[in-house]
């Protein structure tokens, strides 16, 4: 690609040595996780992007052109999955982590984030990733594409660890969806994190405290 996804910025210190890529969910745009990320306090500065998902018709939604990482055909989200529009958000998520190791961010110091579908796209491109990532979260969420996973998966990610979290109360994406895709993931052999909160399709503030924590650790067991 020869461009990037438009995408907001935020650098929490001077000279950051560590890039957090931070994808929004279905109807959203990059502001939507600003505000947390500005809540964080982590060790060491950080440079946040959050991008803006290209606008596209979302079928389940009647059709109507919102910001989407990729299409949604039904309800049962795994029935009959965007597999062209998957791709096509990962290879956009490419070129943003080729960006940042341009400015000199090293592949173990760039992690990825997402909330739904963000966080879908979060996973499916960070295990298929050539070399190991500083870390994913994938908040509320599910595996996507997993019968690929085997055939596309990177080596160097079985290494990546993964943050998943998700409420027991989300009529959106269920709280089995996420946990059997935790669960599929770990007989895989990922490192994966998992938390669970009394919560529906959402963030709450228990989470990002867990979020600050595990961040903080993964940042503080890597030295410059």
């Amino acid at each position: 690609m020869n461009s990037v996804l438009s995408h907001i910025t935020l650098e929490t210190g001077k000279s950051p040595q560590y890039s957090i890529i931070w994808l929004h969910g279905l109807g959203a745009d990059g502001e939507d996780f600003v505000s947390i990320a500005e809540e964080m306090n982590l060790p060491v500065a950080v440079r946040y992007l959050f991008p803006h998902a290209p606008k596209q018709p979302v079928t389940i939604n009647g059709g109507l052109i919102m910001r989407a990482w990729y299409d949604i055909m039904a309800s049962n989200i795994v029935a009959q999955q965007d597999a062209k529009g998957i791709r096509a958000s990962q290879a956009a998520i490419e070129a943003l982590i080729a960006q940042e190791k341009q400015r000199g961010i090293v592949a173990d110091h760039i992690f990825l984030a997402g909330f739904s579908q963000g966080g879908a796209i979060a996973l499916h491109t960070g295990l298929r990733h050539a070399s190991r990532l500083g870390g994913i979260l994938a908040l509320s969420t599910y595996l996507p594409l997993a019968e690929t996973l085997s055939s596309e998966a990177s080596a160097a990610a079985l290494n990546t660890p993964i943050f998943m979290a998700h409420g027991h109360s989300d009529p959106i994406v269920p709280y089995v969806r996420g946990k059997s895709s935790a669960d599929e993931l770990k007989k895989r052999g990922y490192q994966v994190a998992w938390h669970e909160y009394g919560m529906p399709h959402s963030v709450c503030a228990e989470e990002v405290r867990d979020i600050q924590t595990w961040l903080t650790h993964k940042l503080n067991t890597k030295p410059l």
